[in-house]
């Protein structure tokens, strides 16, 4: 089944959406959010399956759906962690360094705690105060937890993962640097991340979703032109079992979790990945592209996204819908209050 959270408020407001997205159907007599659902998900899961199947046999009250008028399906959440599976993309920015990778990076995930407290819309604009900061999209997986005990095994960790969407984790490049520099983590360097109109069960995905990963093409357009094409199920060195493992470590998750997969990122026949307009599977951040240039031609040359850049962000089934919905938006000055 397919659920979104229409904006209403500061948790939106629970509907279930048609497997096509043309249709949706109120839930909230069920859960009045997406996160009352995940906290009762024993008895709230059947009750929105019974309402999903009458969805789809046209026997429940619809109304259209428009991605434009959804929040992220957790408008905010308790936790987003996000982890770093696609090692590949880690080791081309610590080679465009002249930096040695770590051999634990290949056993032990990266993982950062983000901010969850005000996720943006699909559709909603980037709105951020000056371009210089170095403003990039991030093409990702991400799945939504039940409540996960502290020490879980990678495989039974499997086992809570309640839904999948995608991500557009926004990085702040040129805050990066200084930040990492104190040795504290992340913190202005990124701002609020916008997750896909439709977060949905695993069963939709069928035999695209197997051994934790989502073996599929994950879509970036930016300005317009293909940009990215990457394969999620290529190239993800730690599966969403192990990440949520590495986040359960040493304290239980509640329900509500979200975990993301890092930028998904493809090599070509061993090596750094080619545009999508020389035959490769393109990028799912400008970060690594620019890093490509650096190390093919000591330095960068494609520039981090101006005000009135647009991405797209989207995933299809083998028939070529939509899965997910788009994630779409255009970057715009914010200007703060007096």
């Amino acid at each position: 089944m397919k659920l979104a959270s229409l904006k209403s408020g500061r948790d939106g407001r629970l509907v279930l959406v048609s497997n096509d997205l043309t249709r949706y159907t109120d839930a909230t007599r069920i859960a009045p959010t997406l996160q009352a659902a995940l906290d009762d998900w024993q008895n709230a899961e059947p009750r929105l399956r019974e309402l999903a199947q009458s969805l789809e046999a046209g026997a429940a009250p619809v109304e259209r759906f428009h991605e434009r008028e959804c929040a992220s399906p957790l408008p905010r959440a308790f936790q987003w962690a996000d982890g770093s599976a696609y090692v590949n993309h880690v080791e081309l920015v610590r080679k465009a360094r002249n930096a040695e990778m770590p051999e634990t990076f290949w056993t032990d995930p990266l993982m950062y705690q983000g901010g969850s407290d005000s996720f943006i819309g699909p559709r909603d604009p980037i709105s951020l105060a000056d371009e210089a900061w170095g403003i990039d999209m991030e093409a990702e997986i991400a799945i939504i937890t039940g409540d996960v005990p502290m020490g879980v095994s990678p495989e039974v960790a499997l086992d809570y993962i309640n839904l999948i969407m995608l991500v557009n984790d926004v990085s702040l490049r040129g805050l990066i640097p200084g930040e990492l520099a104190k040795g504290f983590g992340f913190f202005q360097s990124k701002p609020s991340s916008a997750f896909s109109p439709v977060a949905v069960t695993p069963d939709v995905l069928g035999g695209l979703w197997r051994t934790g990963k989502l073996h599929q093409v994950l879509n970036v357009d930016y300005n317009g032109k293909a940009f990215g094409r990457a394969n999620a199920g290529i190239d993800m060195t730690f599966h969403f079992g192990q990440l949520i493992a590495h986040a359960a470590k040493t304290r239980p998750l509640c329900a509500g979790t979200i975990i993301g997969s890092g930028t998904v990122s493809n090599k070509l026949d061993g090596g750094p990945g080619k545009p999508v307009s020389e035959g490769g599977a393109g990028y799912s951040c400008i970060a690594e592209i620019r890093m490509i240039e650096t190390i093919e031609n000591g330095k960068p040359t494609t520039e981090f996204m101006k005000f009135g850049d647009q991405v797209r962000i989207w995933m299809e089934d083998e028939k070529g819908h939509s899965i997910f919905g788009d994630i779409d938006q255009g970057v715009e000055k914010y200007d703060p209050p007096a």
